[in-house]
């Protein structure tokens, strides 16, 4: 078998991570042959032989003795140009970049088709969970559903904090950047790009279609406030950041995510702390259920190495669902039922519900229950965004099938 040679981009928790797995897997066959990054001088966790590190991309890309790139760099434009430039000169590529997959996603598989080399990137999605392999290889048919899960473990971190411990808001996200859980600047995971753009990617390999992640719903829960976690919890339920994607009809899907109340008797409300946790349901199969760490340096780091190992055998996705004779088509003209909770702010003003089920006024805070057309969410996302508003989904899909 020969042997894999890797170029690294990126020494970071999940490069030093990556660095570690390599070195104590004795099947892989592989070995890190140059790791590429801003400062060889850095202080690291992790020590790595010096004379490994280079801060040249060419350097690494034009190494005839490498047949393998791995890129798990922070910063998004840069790893765009390092994978396209890898794929380009026919060198497969692993990648753990979210944030980039999910904006060029359509660019990268055109290149891997027409140059044919591979581009795996399961440690992009939900870290240590195999949910995009399995997307790609068991459920490689038109009878998903839908994918739906908790795809953030920071905000989940603090929303169990919260309704777990009865933490402040405050106090749990304080305490998830104490534990490197949450950046200095949270609002990547707390507003839920995070997990819009790992449902962007999930949903290529789970109904065949890219959907642009500035066409998505996406809420976060930045603005919780006292009243939510209280209603939540006199109806029974927790409070969880939850991202979907849905097959409404044989011609039609929709995604998005937002906050939801989620219930005891489904799955992911018992998903707590910084772990992650993936429905699959399909019309034959009801319910499947992926659970694990979905961050972190090695959870992220053997998700890498299985991508790693993969190509040992030549593995590459091959986008069988875009292939599709009849693939659904994205639509946003789908009512949700929807709790919008609001003091200053004119949410009843500013939203067209089309049938209101529950409302309350007070002298600290108003709510309303009601259904409204994810289009109607969408198009007044902008007039959505005063600190006195939380928004949270009440699930109406596949009720009858719980």
């Amino acid at each position: 078998m020969s042997k894999i040679k890797i170029g690294l981009f990126g020494f970071g928790v999940v490069g030093q991570g990556i660095y570690e797995v390599v070195r104590k897997s004795k099947n892989a066959h592989a070995e890190i042959m140059r790791i590429c990054v801003r400062d060889p001088h850095k202080p690291r966790k992790v020590e790595a032989d010096p004379a490994l590190f280079t801060t040249s991309t060419e350097e690494i890309l034009e190494d005839p003795n490498i047949n393998l790139i791995v890129e798990v760099i922070d910063d998004a434009q840069a790893a765009y140009r390092i994978v396209k430039s890898a794929l380009l000169r026919g060198i497969p590529v692993v990648s753990g970049n979210k944030t980039m997959l999910a904006h060029h996603l359509p660019e990268l598989i055109d290149i891997q088709k027409t140059r044919g080399v591979a581009l795996l990137y399961d440690a992009s999605s939900c870290g240590s969970i195999p949910v995009i392999r399995n997307l790609e290889e068991y459920y490689d048919n038109d009878l998903l559903l839908e994918v739906k899960g908790i795809l953030n473990g920071s905000s989940n971190y603090i929303l169990s904090r919260v309704f777990d411990h009865k933490d402040s808001y405050a106090n749990a996200l304080a305490q998830a950047q104490a534990l490197g859980f949450a950046e200095s600047d949270p609002s990547f995971d707390i507003e839920g790009y995070d997990s819009l753009f790992k449902l962007v990617i999930i949903t290529v390999h789970a109904l065949g279609t890219y959907v642009d992640p500035e066409r998505i719903f996406t809420y976060g829960i930045s603005t919780i406030h006292d009243s939510d976690i209280q209603y939540a919890r006199e109806k029974n339920v927790k409070i969880k950041l939850v991202a979907q994607v849905v097959k409404v009809s044989d011609e039609h899907f929709t995604m998005f995510v937002m906050p939801e109340f989620v219930n005891p008797s489904k799955y992911i409300y018992s998903v707590d702390d910084e772990y992650n946790g993936v429905v699959i349901r399909g019309e034959c199969y009801d319910r499947q259920f992926m659970f694990g760490k979905g961050a972190g340096s090695l959870p992220t780091a053997s998700s890498i190495l299985s991508d790693i190992m993969a190509r040992q055998h030549n593995y590459r996705y091959e986008y069988k669902k875009m292939n599709y004779m009849q693939k659904p088509d994205y639509t946003t003209d789908i009512t949700l039922k929807v709790y919008a909770r609001y003091t200053e702010t004119d949410v009843r003003g500013i939203l067209n519900f089309s049938k209101i089920h529950e409302q309350y006024s007070s002298d600290e805070s108003n709510y309303v229950i009601g259904d409204i057309l994810l289009s109607e969410l969408i198009a007044k996302r902008p007039q959505l965004s005063g600190k006195d508003v939380f928004l949270a989904n009440i699930p109406i899909f596949f009720l009858n099938r719980d």
